[in-house]
């Protein structure tokens, strides 16, 4: 495989403070990398340096083979975001909103087909204002997607969501995957990132102190001695819900 995004001890500090302290890692080309660890270990801080969002003091990030603290907005012309909190122009259609995206990259875009790719072609003549949450986080996805990114970023997607709102998110990624596109995540939702990520890197204080398959860190943990009471079930009460109330997307 072929990296796509190298870290080499990289580092951010506030006064006093360190937030990011000397990591390194790399994700590969068409891989799910997720980012984990309790609030304030420092994922969303690092994700904003590898997107050129926030300067660099120390180390280096290279994305596509490009030094990202020298070339912002080559960088910036090559990912995609989807950041923590959605906010768009009110009193705008969705259709509206993507040509406008697209446009600020001097892309054409259908915006049908990109809205019809999120589950919202629906929606297309109606104002972001009338969406709900879980609408609002699948049209910024498609907005991020209009010029076609290298690497796509989403911060805590789901926070928020309802059980169908985030199992559809959750295809959404993998769709995105089978495109070709890298994506890197960052969740609070250990299932989530069992599901969606090829490999993740466990953060906290500022440093990684674990980075493997998610099926190995578990093994490594089992080969440690570790064990808890388990009873095996083939269901839970998510899908329970979801049973009950139906897979489709709610309003």
């Amino acid at each position: 495989m072929t990296k796509i995004v190298e870290v080499k001890d990289l580092r951010k500090t506030y006064g006093e403070m360190t937030a990011v302290d000397g990591i390194s890692f790399e994700v590969q080309k068409g891989e799910v990398f997720g980012i984990l660890g309790p609030n304030g270990a420092g994922k969303t801080t690092t994700l904003e340096m590898i997107e050129a969002m926030r300067p660099i003091d120390g180390g280096e990030v290279t994305l596509s083979g490009l030094n990202v603290a020298q070339n912002p907005s080559a960088i910036k012309r090559i990912i995609g975001i989807q950041p923590q909190s959605v906010s768009f122009q009110d009193k705008t259609r969705l259709t509206e909103i993507l040509e406008l995206f697209a446009a600020a990259y001097g892309e054409k875009v259908d915006p049908m087909k990109l809205l019809e790719e999120v589950q919202l072609s629906e929606k297309a003549n109606s104002y972001v204002e009338n969406l709900s949450g879980g609408q609002k986080q699948r049209l910024s996805i498609a907005a991020a997607l209009v010029h076609n990114p290298k690497v796509f970023f989403l911060d805590e997607p789901t926070t928020g969501l309802d059980p169908q709102a985030r199992r559809n998110l959750w295809e959404l990624v993998q769709q995105i995957q089978k495109k070709g596109v890298t994506v890197l995540i960052t969740t609070h939702y250990m299932d989530e990132a069992e599901v969606l990520c090829d490999r993740v890197a466990i953060m906290d204080q500022g440093k990684i102190i674990a980075l493997d398959k998610p099926k190995n860190l578990i093994k490594q943990l089992l080969g440690r001695g570790f064990t808890k009471h388990q009873e095996v079930e083939q269901a839970n009460l998510e899908d329970v819900f979801i049973d009950l109330t139906g897979r489709g997307l709610r309003d």
